[in-house]
């Protein structure tokens, strides 16, 4: 299980899929055309591959924070 928090701002997002395509496990585009994140998404993830989708976001829409509480997406 992911230690890592995980935001998408549904203002920023422009719904293009890149988080989607990249992990689909963790990211979906809603109804709305938004990404959010699944509520059990993180459980089955690896964090290389969260952080990796969040990097992707040409919108820097989706923020991601360690265990830490230190920010690692975007930097």
């Amino acid at each position: 299980m992911s230690e890592l928090k995980v935001t998408v701002d549904g203002d920023t997002c422009s719904g293009c899929g890149v988080c989607e395509g990249t992990a689909p496990e963790v990211y979906a585009i809603n109804d709305d055309g938004v990404a959010e994140v699944k509520p059990d998404g993180l459980a089955a993830a690896a964090d290389a591959e969260v952080v990796e989708a969040a990097e992707g976001c040409p919108c820097e829409a989706i923020t991601v924070v360690n265990a830490a509480g230190e920010q690692v997406v975007p930097a």
